[in-house]
């Protein structure tokens, strides 16, 4: 079974998403051979690259008086999936050039890697104030995550990979992306949205019964159609 999803390091939906797809993933028979592939989508592509603070940039946009109650939803949400929201140290920095390390790091060094990073990433967005545009920075968090010092430091210093992550990020708008995070399974049935990982779970399991079903064998154990789109399935 393949999997895309589509994310922003931006999006701290995306954050909560991975971590709850991953908690399904460990409890879905067979889910050490799914194969994961994070691909890059950007919420707003006209964020400088010079960072400021997130919190001034999210009340421009939602307003401020409701930014207290969000960020507070946020971090209730987050601390319930392992994970530290600090809106008040968050930089907000355009994020192509993270995207294309991240297109680097499964290029060369396969999906693993690749979700090593983009958890790095997160973390070091949310949690560490970190300006995940610099390059300085970017190299220490990939090389944190395994990638090869120099090749990174050569390849942030080069055009290599923009025009690959523009294009990806131009078809996922084509195939209908919108919002994130969307988790694409084998091209064909999408959700959207952190769901739970029990909805997670559900869908995998509907997939892997329309893949049996395509074979030619019984789909037994598979998720009805109701169980899988209570929560926001949908056709790409």
């Amino acid at each position: 079974m393949k999997v895309d999803i589509y994310s922003d390091i931006a999006c701290p939906w995306c954050y909560v998403g991975k971590r709850r797809f991953e908690r399904a993933l460990a409890a879905f028979p067979g889910g050490t051979d799914v194969e994961v592939t994070y691909r890059p989508y950007q919420l707003d592509p006209t964020t400088p690259d010079e960072p400021s603070p997130l919190r001034e940039r999210l009340a421009e946009k939602f307003g401020a008086a409701n930014l207290d109650g969000m960020n507070a939803r946020l971090a209730e949400v987050g601390s319930g999936e392992g994970i530290t929201f600090d809106f008040a140290r968050a930089q907000s920095v355009n994020t192509l050039t993270a995207h294309r390390v991240l297109w680097l790091a499964l290029a060369e060094y396969g999906a693993d890697v690749q979700a090593v990073l983009k958890d790095r990433l997160l973390r070091a967005y949310f949690a560490e104030g970190a300006d995940v545009a610099d390059h300085a920075g970017l190299t220490e968090l990939a090389v944190e995550a395994g990638l090869d010092r120099d090749r990174v430091v050569a390849f942030l210093a080069s055009d290599e990979g923009v025009a690959e992550v523009r294009r990806e990020i131009a078809e996922a708008r084509e195939i209908g992306v919108t919002a994130v995070p969307t988790f694409v399974f084998e091209g064909k049935w999408a959700v959207q949205g952190a769901q739970e990982a029990s909805t997670f779970l559900k869908v995998m399991e509907q997939v892997r019964g329309q893949l049996t079903e395509l074979a030619g064998e019984s789909p037994a154990g598979a998720a009805t159609d109701g169980d899988a789109c209570a929560d926001g399935t949908c056709s790409v």
